[in-house]
């Protein structure tokens, strides 16, 4: 007898992704078959009345947004006066300075060598 793997079959697990979805009201009571489930992805909310094992709107909300992002990121500061610590930007340089720097940078292209005769 040999077993053959089957791709695409039931899934292993049976957790919702509405459980853990930024985007996913759920009431739920006391019973497994009293819960119902509302997806705020959708305009209008929507009832999802069965458990979700994929979803193209799915948010985790157990990460963190962009705003809480910026209170828990650490503020680098450098220890000499007027210089930047962490991640610089480059001025913008208007085009004709751009086309003058690359010119200066390019080195001449020197001539090719002579093609040698075969005798």
């Amino acid at each position: 007898m040999s077993f053959r793997k089957v791709y695409g079959g039931t899934p292993a697990g049976s957790e919702s992704r509405c459980d853990t979805c930024a985007h996913a009201r759920i009431i739920q009571g006391y019973a497994e078959s009293e819960r119902i489930v509302f997806c705020d992805a959708a305009y209008p909310p929507i009832r999802v009345p069965f458990r979700v094992r994929q979803c193209s709107m799915y948010e985790d909300s157990r990460l963190p947004d962009f705003d809480d992002m910026k209170e828990i990121a650490w503020q680098i500061r450098s220890k000499s006066a007027g210089n930047t610590a962490g991640f610089v930007t480059v001025p913008v340089q208007a085009d004709s300075q751009k086309q003058e720097q690359q010119t200066e940078a390019d080195p001449e292209e020197a001539p090719a060598a002579p093609a040698a005769e075969n005798k």
